[in-house]
């Protein structure tokens, strides 16, 4: 049986094709590319990109932080909090404040 992809997806094809590769370099390396990349509003994978002379992605992303949080993370952040453990939605909003007020703290200095 074959199926047939919805339309939609046509255009993801390019980009189920792409492998992302890691590279062993020294920390002085990563550095640079991270830093060059801050300084051009670049992730590290566009800096990256760059460097290699290849194409760059001009569509817009939506700037965010990540972090990966496992359950004990989520209870300690309840109880920092005095939430329910339960309620992640309330948790990263709490984070979200803790961020803002650092980023405001860290630009003070």
């Amino acid at each position: 049986m074959v199926t047939r992809k919805p339309a939609r997806w046509s255009g993801s094809d390019e980009a189920l094709r792409a492998v992302q590769v890691a590279f062993d370099v020294e920390l002085a390396v990563m550095d640079a590319i991270r830093t060059a990349a801050f300084h051009n509003n670049l992730s590290t994978s566009d800096q990256i990109r760059q460097v290699l002379d290849l194409s760059v992605s001009t569509r817009p992303k939506r700037p965010r932080l990540t972090v990966s949080l496992t359950a004990h993370d989520y209870t300690l952040l309840a109880q920092r909090y005095g939430l329910e453990e339960g309620d992640r939605l309330a948790i990263k909003e709490r984070v979200t404040q803790d961020l803002i007020r650092f980023a405001g703290s860290a630009r003070k200095r």
